[in-house]
């Protein structure tokens, strides 16, 4: 039944010419994005423990596979949960400066989307992701739907 309404779901996507990007969007070489490109701040796995939701990316080569969904292909990044399979995908990821990035984001459904910006903070080394128009980040919890806050930090994974 999941993989009918998933299957079909990409059918329509498709259909209205909804593609994920084939490359990162950062602009030429020699200014302050293609810098921030080789600091890598925009690469690795980062936790917000409160809530037990992480965040997967590479918005520099756009290349992370979803594990269980690789047949959606390369994407830029996702938000996933330590408690549910289920994925919040970044679609697109495009420079606004060195440290913000503007992102495209939609459920694993391709049901709801929304745009958002991630933003890292060098002083405290964290990522600040505020969402913006759209849909509300939701997260399955005791069998219920819980949304989290339009703003929620995160910190790079400490290995144990």
């Amino acid at each position: 039944m999941y993989l009918n309404k998933l299957t079909w779901t990409l059918m329509l996507l498709s259909a209205m010419g909804f593609s994920y990007p084939s490359k990162a969007q950062v602009p030429a070489e020699g200014n302050d994005i293609e810098i921030a490109a080789k600091d890598s701040v925009f690469i690795g796995r980062f936790c917000n423990k409160e809530y037990d939701v992480y965040i997967d990316m590479d918005l520099y080569h756009q290349n992370r596979l979803i594990q269980g969904q690789e047949f959606l292909g390369e994407v830029p990044g996702y938000l996933g949960d330590f408690k549910d399979a289920r994925k919040w995908i970044f679609t697109d990821a495009t420079f606004i400066d060195p440290h913000t990035i503007q992102l495209s984001i939609t459920n694993d459904y391709g049901s709801e989307d929304l745009e958002a910006t991630l933003t890292y903070i060098p002083k405290d080394s964290t990522y600040t992701l505020r969402q913006g128009k759209g849909s509300a980040i939701k997260i399955a919890r005791n069998r219920k739907w819980v949304k989290i806050p339009n703003t929620i930090s995160f910190k790079a994974e400490t290995k144990k």
